[in-house]
């Protein structure tokens, strides 16, 4: 059970200065410089003794002084002393902030040994976050600059947090690679810190192995290199390694040997100041080995003390332990009230602190204390147990998959800085050639689009032309039509009225027989000149309807067209109070193209399956409308670029004084809504 012991792995080692700052008043008196009182900010920082929000108050004024400094060594190793400090604090937002700008300042500088250690940093903080790929990857980084800089002390340093990384994530093997790795670089430099840190984790993890003879031989030697004038006694190293002894020994079922070993640890001088954690771990192992050991000493006291220790200062890994050992104990002495219940508590806390391999530990316990259960708890123990090899074995493979493709990555580094020299030439030359084909390219386009709307102009007028001429045409028969109308109401109609009027005249005063015949005539006669003057009319009528209809022919001409030439079904719909004589041959000319330019555009994009054209008259005010829609595939107005087509039909609106609105949206279809004002044609120049 890794928490036995990880608590109390001594790891980093933050060196400060001694300065007195009990009194933070009399230090900031008599400031002279930026210098000097980044000084005394940075120490009261440091003062344990004041409280959270002074200290971090002290160290954001610190940090505003060196952020607005210049980017030289001594600027970056003050903006490190401002991130060990809120380290300290325990505010990890701040302090990666800080990391982060010290790494930016750094590479601006090309201070590889700057840049090795905010990676270092950046690793300590994702460690500290549980992000392990994250922190892996910066130590890695971290690793391969110490070695480029041959740097041996802190390559050492940054593989054995590697190492308690990979060790975490159960990958043992990796981790003692790393720490072999750690031992190899210093071994002629002597550092007894490293060393130790070396000694003990290569000791923890052959225990976790089960390679206990390794494990005591480590342990041992790590407690052979402790020397208080090298490692402060505060950190505790000696209860240290006999709590991590004893451990190994409890593991090996010797548990009066592992009995020894936490007694020695206990009798260490301030160890419940100096580490309270450890304290209340080798206190609840002395427990454990005493309740192994069918000993009443102090039991279950021991266990009770240790729990409120751990307790008191939150220690949740600890509590969890605790509270295991308590339900082994109740259970061995037939208390299944307390033991479930420690049990219980033990398994919420595992489940809260998303702790999954003290779940398995409380799972277990559950199944002894509540065997009625037991299926279930080892149902659900086997399938976390299963999560979490398959999650190890995940995290081992990311761990090699981060150190190969850091590698790819740092070797393609080298040769871009070959390549980009010549790439540069390169990509100047190609950025001439880029630049006159763009010019070229983009003024021939700009002719090429000059002579096609030339082009479109001479044909529009074209028509126009042949409109007119064709609505010359109808003006001229129409005149003609009118003259004829006129001779034959002339030299036969009136005539006839006079001839009739005349005998009419003289016999208006006749009675006889022989004038009421002739009159009945006369009448008969006035009726057949009524039905000549009917057909002249219908005539007159039906010629300026065939006149007026010529517009309305064209249009039936451009559907039927469609409908022959495409499969699209197409309705369209023509308003009978439409008044074509009224509505100008401008209006006329581009009402039809802008119709042919709509349906042109349906053929060839829409994809639709129903078309619908409809001319309607709007009264108030005199209006004519156009509505072409389909149930096409539809598109986005806003981003799509409008084609000429859309550009015709907008200037032909406008040409006509009139508004278009175009409604559509990908997948639902287009609707073009065209309203023009219909002009007299009397009032055309």
């Amino acid at each position: 059970m890794k928490n036995k012991y990880l608590g109390v792995i001594i790891l980093l080692f933050f060196f400060i200065e001694c300065t007195d700052t009990n009194n933070p008043k009399q230090l900031l008196e008599g400031v002279a410089s930026s210098s000097d009182s980044l000084d005394i900010y940075l120490s009261i920082a440091n003062n344990e003794k004041l409280s959270y929000e002074k200290r971090k108050l002290s160290n954001q004024k610190a940090y505003n002084i060196i952020i607005n400094q210049s980017n030289d060594s001594l600027n970056r190793a003050n903006l490190f002393k401002v991130a060990n400090r809120y380290f300290n604090m325990n505010d990890s937002f701040l302090y990666k902030k800080t990391v982060k700008e010290v790494l930016q300042r750094s590479l601006e500088s090309d201070d590889t040994l700057f840049i090795a250690k905010s990676n270092s940093y950046l690793g300590d903080y994702y460690s500290s976050q549980r992000i392990s790929d994250s922190s892996f990857m910066y130590y890695y980084k971290a690793e391969k600059l110490y070695s480029d800089l041959n740097d041996k002390e802190n390559l050492a340093r940054t593989l054995i947090n590697k190492a308690l990384l990979q060790f975490n994530e159960s990958d043992f093997l990796g981790s003692q690679n790393a720490v072999v790795s750690a031992l190899r670089e210093i071994k002629n430099n002597g550092n007894k810190e490293v060393i130790y840190e070396s000694y003990n984790l290569l000791g923890i993890i052959y225990n976790e192995l089960e390679d206990f003879d390794n494990a005591i031989l480590y342990h041992n030697k790590a407690l052979n290199e402790i020397d208080d004038k090298i490692i402060p006694s505060i950190f505790q190293s000696k209860a240290t390694s006999l709590n991590n002894l004893g451990y190994v020994y409890q593991n090996i079922k010797d548990f009066e040997t592992a009995k020894k070993y936490f007694q020695l640890g206990l009798q260490q001088r301030n160890l419940r100041i100096d580490k309270p954690a450890l304290y209340a771990m080798l206190l609840d192992n002395l427990a454990y080995s005493n309740f192994k050991l069918n000993s009443q000493e102090e039991l279950p006291e021991l266990f009770y003390k240790a729990l409120k220790l751990r307790l008191d200062y939150k220690l949740s890994a600890g509590i969890f332990l605790s509270k295991i050992h308590l339900s082994e104990y109740y259970s061995y002495h037939n208390d299944s009230f307390q033991a479930v219940r420690y049990a219980r508590e033990a398994l919420t806390s595992a489940r809260n602190d998303k702790n999954f391999r003290n779940v398995l530990v409380a799972l277990k316990q559950m199944g002894v204390v509540e065997p009625q259960n037991a299926t279930l708890y080892s149902r659900e123990y086997i399938h976390i147990n299963d999560s979490l090899q398959k999650a190890e074995r995940k995290m081992g493979e990311k761990f090699s998959r981060i150190e190969y493709e850091t590698d790819v990555i740092k070797s393609e580094n080298t040769d871009l800085v070959v390549q980009n020299r010549n790439l540069f030439y390169v990509f100047s030359i190609l950025t001439l050639i880029g630049v006159f084909t763009f010019v070229f390219v983009s003024q021939r386009n700009k002719h090429r689009e000059l002579m096609f709307k030339e082009q479109q102009q001479i044909a529009n007028a074209e028509i126009y032309n042949l409109m007119i001429s064709q609505q010359k045409t109808i003006e001229e028969n129409r005149a003609k039509e009118k003259k004829r109308v006129a001779r034959e109401l002339h030299d036969g109609v009136l005539g006839k009225i006079f001839g009739v009027r005349m005998n009419l005249d003289t016999m208006n005063t006749a009675q006889d027989q022989h004038a009421i015949k002739s009159r009945l005539e006369y009448l008969a006669e006035l009726k057949q000149i009524e039905q000549d003057i009917r057909e002249i009319s219908h005539d007159l009528n039906r010629e300026n309807t065939e006149l007026i209809n010529n517009f309305v022919v064209i249009l039936n001409n451009l559907i039927e067209n469609q409908r022959k030439a495409f499969k699209t079904k197409l309705n369209f719909t023509l308003d009978k109070n439409i008044d074509w004589a009224n509505v100008s041959n401008e209006v006329k000319i581009n009402l039809y193209r802008m119709l042919q330019e709509a349906l042109q555009n349906c053929n060839k994009y829409a994809k639709a399956s129903l078309i619908a054209v409809d001319f309607k008259k709007e009264s108030n005010p005199e209006h004519l409308k156009l509505c072409i829609a389909d149930d096409g595939i539809g598109f986005n107005f806003k981003r799509a670029k409008k084609g000429i087509g859309l550009q015709n039909i907008a200037f032909r609106t406008k040409e006509c004084k009139g508004k278009l609105e175009i409604k559509t949206k990908p997948g639902e279809g287009t609707q073009l809504i065209i309203e023009v004002p219909i002009e007299n044609p009397n009032n055309q120049t």
